[in-house]
């Protein structure tokens, strides 16, 4: 218990469904107690969890939610997880009947009503500042629809923190259009990445980063594992930014795929001779 803190407790917390939930795997962690015990205490008592107390992830929401954390948190993760809202998180504790967990509880509780009382003291300013930045992401946001109705990805433009589900549909788009290749010139990769390419189940495959430590490759043994177009991977340290060329289609990205929409990046289609940009790039890698 001594090692709980706030910003530890608010680091599990998400929002989803407008909602503010915990997963079931941290609850069982900070509760001293495995995984399948949080869910027995749900299907051995269904009636003290109505459906405001908890519910299953989608799977979209759960490759979302994978999106913004570390997929090695689900590795062994073979059915959606489960989330609690803050009533289900005390009924959990009261059900369970630990010290630990009922400890933990408390604490728990006491975030939830911090962030509550931080949301309810925001200035109206900063009220204003944020409907003003909704206002830019929404306009940003009907253009990349737009684009993506007609078939037809955006040549170029902006996304902006907190657009993670946005900027993961509009790079998905991207590759999921690929014929015969994929190609992706990235310095930072990680399971994150790979998840993107796995929208893509024919088109050959292949990577270049600056360098390729033991757990990346291992990630890619287990992509390939299963997926029948096998990723190759290769070092290549000569360059600063990121391309993704899709068929003979160049595209620049000002942000690693991996850190999709967690600060503002932005991207281009190179157009202008397209073909010697291409041929130029293929002849360094």
């Amino acid at each position: 218990m001594n090692e709980l803190s706030t910003k530890s407790i608010k680091d599990k917390i998400y929002t989803i469904r407008d909602t503010q939930v915990m997963l079931d795997k941290d609850l069982a962690e900070l509760y001293g107690v495995e995984t399948k015990r949080v869910n027995e205490a749900v299907k051995n008592n269904t009636d003290k969890f109505p459906r405001d107390f908890y519910f299953k992830l989608s799977s979209d929401e759960f490759e979302i939610l994978q999106s913004k954390i570390s997929t090695a948190k689900f590795a062994k993760t073979r059915v959606m997880p489960k989330v609690f809202t803050e009533q289900g998180i005390y009924m959990l504790a009261t059900i369970l009947k630990s010290p630990i967990a009922t400890q933990a509880s408390l604490f728990i509780i006491r975030t939830f009503a911090q962030m509550r009382h931080i949301i309810a003291n925001t200035p109206f300013e900063r009220f204003e500042r944020i409907e003003q930045r909704l206002n830019s992401h929404d306009e940003s946001i009907a253009k990349l629809s737009k684009a993506l109705q007609s078939n037809e990805p955006p040549k170029q433009g902006i996304f902006y923190d907190g657009q993670i589900y946005e900027s993961h549909i509009f790079v998905s788009s991207l590759i999921k259009k690929a014929k015969k290749r994929i190609i992706l010139v990235d310095n930072y990769i990680d399971e994150t990445t790979l998840t993107l390419f796995s929208k893509n189940p024919h088109a050959k495959i292949t990577l270049y980063t600056k360098s390729i430590s033991k757990s990346l490759q291992l990630d890619i043994d287990k992509f390939n594992a299963q997926f029948k177009n096998a990723i190759i991977i290769k070092e290549f340290a000569l360059s600063h930014d990121r391309f993704l060329i899709i068929d003979d289609e160049i595209y620049h990205f000002g942000a690693s795929l991996k850190d999709l929409g967690k600060k503002w990046f932005a991207f281009s289609k190179i157009d202008n001779e397209s073909l010697q940009s291409l041929q130029r790039l293929e002849s360094r890698i």
